[in-house]
Parts: structure tokens; C-alpha cells; sequence
């Protein structure tokens, strides 16, 4: 005669093969757009230091893009990639269409790192990756404004968060950054 499952090895059973609990490992299985509409899968920069950012053209940090670029040229070498997302989350900061805020980027700022297709960084709406990034253990909480910060290591996990707040050229992130770079054989 079969013995009927018991309770704790169904839960267990649940556990095991439960979706939520075998979430994302790391940020490299997200695709996202270009700003210029083809999609990416992020595991192409698997191996990379990534600062991940969601930017808007019509803030008061508007200004980061150049720090961003800055910190972009300084380390890109290294093994160091800015990607930046616009949103249009935070009092409408981000209206234009993905055209209007490329070349609102490169005429201002001229860039040269990752810009990808506007999205929601919170909300009913936000995009996979956010809900990833936003969700990781000391590092949860949602995106307070535009302008937020994070720091991916190589092996695409979330190392460090900065606010707004924080220049990307401080210290603070320089020294992460550095801290985490790949070691060049």
C-alpha cells in the first residue's frame, strides 16, 4: 500500500520547482532594445563591468550624462561599459520618442556608450530588467528619481547601488568600479 505524500514533502516538491524561487541568477539572460530598436541579450557583455542607469533628457541631472561619458572613456578599456536607460517615470522628465532623445544625447553630450530604448524603471509597466535589479537582496527598493545607479560585476550580479545623488565621477563609484574590474591575463 502507497503511503500518501506528506505535507512537508509537497512544499519541499513546490519549493524545488517553484519559478520565483529559481528567478534570474544574474542580469545576463535580459534582452533589451537599442535605442535604435534592435534587440540585445545582455550576456553579451558577460565578462564586463556594467553601470546600468536609468537617464532622462529634462532633469535636473541631465548633466550626469557627461560624467557618464567621462566614466565611460576612462575605464571602457578595462572592461567597463555605461548602459543607459531612458525613462519617462519621474514628472514626465523623458517625453521624446527613442529618435528624439538619441539625438538630444549625442548632439549634447555626444556619447559613446550603450543607449537603449526608453522603458519603465517602476510601475505596473516596469521592464524585466528593473524588476530584476530592484529586487536583489541589499540592494531592493524601488528607483527613487532618475539618474539611479547600478554597478553589475562581471559575472552579472548587483554589487552596488547609488542614488541620484552620486556623481558617477565620486570616488565612491570610481573605487567599486576599479575594485571590480576583470584581471587582464
Amino acid at each position: 500500500m502507497k503511503k500518501p505524500l506528506s505535507i512537508l514533502t509537497i512544499l519541499v516538491i513546490m519549493i524545488l520547482f517553484s519559478p520565483a524561487i529559481h528567478a534570474e541568477e544574474d542580469i545576463y539572460q535580459f534582452k533589451v532594445k537599442t535605442i535604435q530598436g534592435q534587440e540585445k541579450n545582455l550576456s553579451e557583455y558577460k565578462g564586463k563591468v556594467l553601470l546600468i542607469v536609468n537617464t532622462a533628457s529634462k532633469c535636473g541631472f541631465t548633466p550626469q550624462y557627461d560624467s557618464l561619458e567621462k566614466l565611460y572613456e576612462k575605464y571602457r578599456d578595462k572592461g567597463f561599459e555605461v548602459l543607459a536607460f531612458p525613462a519617462n517615470n519621474f514628472m514626465h522628465q523623458e517625453p521624446g520618442n527613442d529618435e528624439e532623445i538619441e539625438k538630444f544625447c549625442n548632439l549634447r553630450f555626444h556619447i559613446h556608450f550603450p543607449l537603449f530604448s526608453k522603458i519603465d524603471v517602476k510601475g505596473k509597466q516596469i521592464h524585466p530588467l528593473y524588476q530584476y535589479l530592484t529586487t536583489q537582496p541589499g540592494f531592493s527598493g524601488p528607483i527613487t528619481w532618475n539618474f539611479n545607479k547600478f554597478l553589475i560585476s562581471p559575472e552579472g550580479k548587483v554589487i552596488a547601488r547609488f542614488g541620484t545623488k552620486v556623481e558617477p565621477l565620486s570616488d565612491e563609484i570610481g573605487q567599486k568600479i576599479e575594485a571590480a574590474l576583470p584581471v587582464k591575463k
